[in-house]
């Protein structure tokens, strides 16, 4: 589904991918893992199109596209969802609001009818349900007032009403404690566990892991994918800390 190659990129003159070469497969959960400063936001925030991001060479291909050449608006239409370390608020706008015209936006983008009013609030109910999240959250403004774990769940719903074919999650278990970790967990694998989906899942911790299992775990450092394996990988990185794996790798 995703392809890699090569991928060098900078921000304000720094570059910090340095050839980074990856591929995630459809029905795939692939883990990437590395210590602070090693690209691992650097890389979501490429995929998604983050404009003050520059890619200086390489390439990206997502499901035969060249995902580089498409804004990031076609990025997301195209089923490419992106889940922020630290997702923003938006004052004056419903949660219900931003997610409905989210949905019809991507809804037109693909040619498709937009959903009714109706239609919507059940898709929502439906999802939000899943997230343990009430219904009266997404009422409220996007994110405004809501704790660590409420904002990862509110963008749980979202995914799940988007409906992505491949997710880009960035760090989606900070700030949540043990139970609300479960909860997004378990979201994760009932809206992308799916043999035409796949998941690129950036974290530290193998307590996200212990939920959501990956099929394959990628060390990030310096800009570059140092080592891919099995999830024994990521217990070995908890057991033993980056410097030692890596020294091997």
């Amino acid at each position: 589904m995703l392809k890699i190659d090569n991928l060098t990129a900078e921000i304000a003159g720094k570059q910090i991918l340095n050839g980074l070469t990856l591929e995630v497969k459809a029905g795939e959960v692939h883990a990437i893992m590395g210590p602070n400063g090693a690209g691992k936001s650097t890389l979501s925030y490429v995929l998604g199109g983050r404009p003050e991001y520059e890619v200086t060479g390489g390439s990206v291909e997502f499901m035969g596209q060249d995902l580089l050449d498409l804004e990031p608006h076609e990025r997301a239409a195209a089923g490419l969802f992106l889940g922020f370390q630290y997702p923003v608020e938006i004052p004056g706008v419903s949660n219900v609001q931003f997610l409905r015209e989210a949905l019809n936006a991507q809804r037109k983008g693909r040619g498709e009818e937009p959903l009714s009013g109706g239609d919507f609030l059940k898709l929502a109910k439906e999802k939000a349900a899943l997230l343990k999240l009430d219904m009266e959250m997404l009422k409220r403004q996007v994110n405004v007032g809501f704790s660590g774990g409420e904002k990862k769940r509110a963008e749980m719903v979202q995914m799940g009403i988007l409906d992505p074919k491949f997710a880009v999650l960035d760090e989606t278990d900070s700030g949540l404690d043990i139970d609300a970790l479960r909860v997004v967990g378990d979201g994760i694998n009932a809206i992308m566990r799916d043999p035409a989906k796949g998941v690129l899942l950036i974290t530290h911790y193998q307590r996200l892991l212990d939920v959501v299992r990956p099929d394959k775990v990628s060390i990030l450092a310096a800009g570059r994918i140092v080592q891919t394996g099995g999830p024994e990988l990521a217990l070995r990185l908890e057991s033993e800390g980056y410097d030692a794996v890596m020294e091997e790798a």
